[in-house]
């Protein structure tokens, strides 16, 4: 159970901090929540990125399928990093709104 509380913080802070990096330089808000679902899909498969270009249909039937059978705990992990995403991407609207520009 501390195992589980632990990585969800960690994977919250951890795409929190990219998104507001990416957020800070490229200024589009919303970019890490789009680029998510690739990045949750490298995380869950086991295969080379460059198969998804190679062999698209069997990679990303094999990367659904290994989603799938992910364990209620992985689950409940990727969501908790997407939503680090998110709030960041709140966070920037916000800091925006009351005059800060970042770069």
């Amino acid at each position: 159970m501390l195992q589980l509380i632990v990585s969800m913080l960690l994977f919250f802070v951890l795409f929190f901090g990219i998104a507001f990096i990416l957020n800070m330089l490229l200024r589009q808000t919303w970019i890490m929540s789009f680029i998510y679902p690739i990045i949750v899909l490298m995380i869950v498969d086991e295969l080379p990125t460059s198969t998804y270009f190679t062999e698209p249909a069997r990679a990303f039937s094999t990367a659904w399928g290994e989603l799938l059978q992910a364990t209620t705990v992985d689950i409940v992990i990727l969501i908790t990093g997407f939503i680090g995403t998110i709030v960041s991407g709140i966070v920037m609207k916000m800091l925006r709104a009351r005059g800060y520009q970042m770069f």
